[in-house]
């Protein structure tokens, strides 16, 4: 479990942790848990999200077993600053379908002394990074990695698996929409994928010489 850094009252800094990992591994969760014992220290708490994720409401940010806390959706990185004046800790989920501003932005906050708390997914469904996590992840203090179980094989999961057909990189989805596996299964499944895209190329040269004939 992640304990909170010992703040130094002579050292005017704060600091970036990343929570990160696949989808269903408890990311939000996990921020939701931080925040909320910021919080009941009473320190002065603000959370964002991108505003395209309106899956739970607009103004909340909400695990997958249902905790919630308030947030502040915002269509920019660049808001952030301005609407975090004043606060000692700053919540961000969803980082990851944020432009690569949100680098500058929470290393910015961090030399304002805030500490910045940020959730996201690791990579997206073809299991590449996703969006600017890799820069958080390697200007960050802590990075804590989290996992799911694999629902085909039971071992610890890592990738975000994207059932069906539909190839947009950002597709906002619960368990209808996306399953976590292992290695072992996601690259399975990614090679069966493979295979029948290939059939069905094949199919559709058959019958497109057949109509011609």
């Amino acid at each position: 479990m992640f304990l909170e850094n010992t703040v130094n009252a002579k050292e005017q800094f704060g600091w970036i942790e990343v929570i990160c990992g696949s989808m269903f591994s408890g990311k939000t969760e996990e921020l939701i848990r931080r925040l909320k014992r910021a919080q009941f220290a009473n320190q002065r708490v603000e959370i964002f999200k991108p505003d395209i994720d309106v899956r739970y409401g607009g103004n909340r940010v909400v695990s997958h077993d249902a905790n919630e806390i308030l947030s502040t959706p915002v269509p920019s990185p660049s808001n952030i600053p301005l609407l975090a004046d004043g606060c000692d800790v700053v919540g961000i989920d969803e980082a990851q379908f944020f432009d690569d501003e949100i680098v500058g932005v929470c290393n910015s906050l961090a030399n304002k002394g805030v500490r910045v708390i940020v959730a996201g997914l690791d990579m997206d469904f073809k299991g590449n990074p996703f969006g600017p996590m890799p820069s958080l992840m390697a200007t960050a203090e802590y990075v804590t990695k989290v996992h799911a179980v694999c629902t085909r094989t039971g071992n610890l999961a890592q990738f975000s698996f994207r059932k069906g057909n539909n190839d947009a990189l950002v597709l906002l989805g619960e368990v209808n929409e996306y399953e976590p596996l292992s290695r072992a299964a996601f690259y399975k499944a990614m090679c069966g994928e493979k295979a029948q895209d290939k059939k069905g190329n094949r199919s559709a040269a058959v019958n497109s010489k057949n109509k011609k004939a």
